[in-house]
């Protein structure tokens, strides 16, 4: 209970403080990658129940002659770039935290696909809200292998406490500022989750 009331006094004076940099973000997206300017997913979370994540569009809706849309790397934009390097495309995400959807720590809300891929352990991950930033955020963000993020989020499950949610806030801060883990070697974030070696109820 005190970490939700945490999460709605710290994402209310966020929301508040940083909505002049939301509004200004906004209407550069606009400007530079049109409408929509929010994108939206269907994304796990507490105990696995879907919500819809919101976050600031990346990526142009280039399509090949096909009417399909290009690999990331050909869809993102330089702006876009930006955007992740900074971090300031999660800023939404501060109304999902408002709303109860996530936390402000917590594991990184993933697709909803890889819920069938999860090892009975990596599950684990859903114990908790899911958050905007986490301990895998802080320990190699996107550079680190998949089975090293799920077991830094499992090892947050276990470990969680208010004392830890403010390192890692902090962490983060450090994190954004010097832009590290930003993508997977080869990758403009992190490559797909294909399972591990022992799937969900192996």
């Amino acid at each position: 209970m005190f970490k939700r009331l945490f999460d709605i006094l710290v994402s209310s004076l966020c929301l508040l403080i940083l909505s002049p940099v939301i509004l200004i973000v906004a209407w550069q997206v606009k400007r530079k990658l049109g409408s929509p300017v929010f994108f939206r997913q269907t994304r796990p979370g507490l105990h696995g129940k879907p919500f819809q994540m919101v976050k600031f569009r990346t990526m142009l809706d280039t399509t090949d002659k096909h009417g399909k849309p290009l690999p990331n790397d050909q869809r993102m934009s330089p702006f876009g770039i930006f955007l992740r390097s900074t971090s300031l495309d999660e800023l939404p995400e501060l109304w999902n935290v408002l709303k109860g959807d996530m936390s402000l720590v917590g594991p990184r809300p993933l697709l909803m696909e890889y819920l069938l891929l999860y090892s009975k352990e990596q599950y684990r991950r859903h114990e908790v809200r899911p958050g905007v930033t986490g301990w895998a955020q802080v320990n190699g963000r996107n550079a680190i292998s998949w089975e090293d993020k799920f077991r830094r989020d499992v090892w947050y499950v276990d470990n969680q406490s208010l004392w830890l949610d403010l390192k890692i806030l902090f962490l983060t801060v450090k994190t954004v500022l010097v832009r590290d883990g930003i993508s997977g070697e080869g990758e403009v974030t992190m490559s797909r989750f294909t399972g591990s070696e022992k799937q969900t109820g192996d």
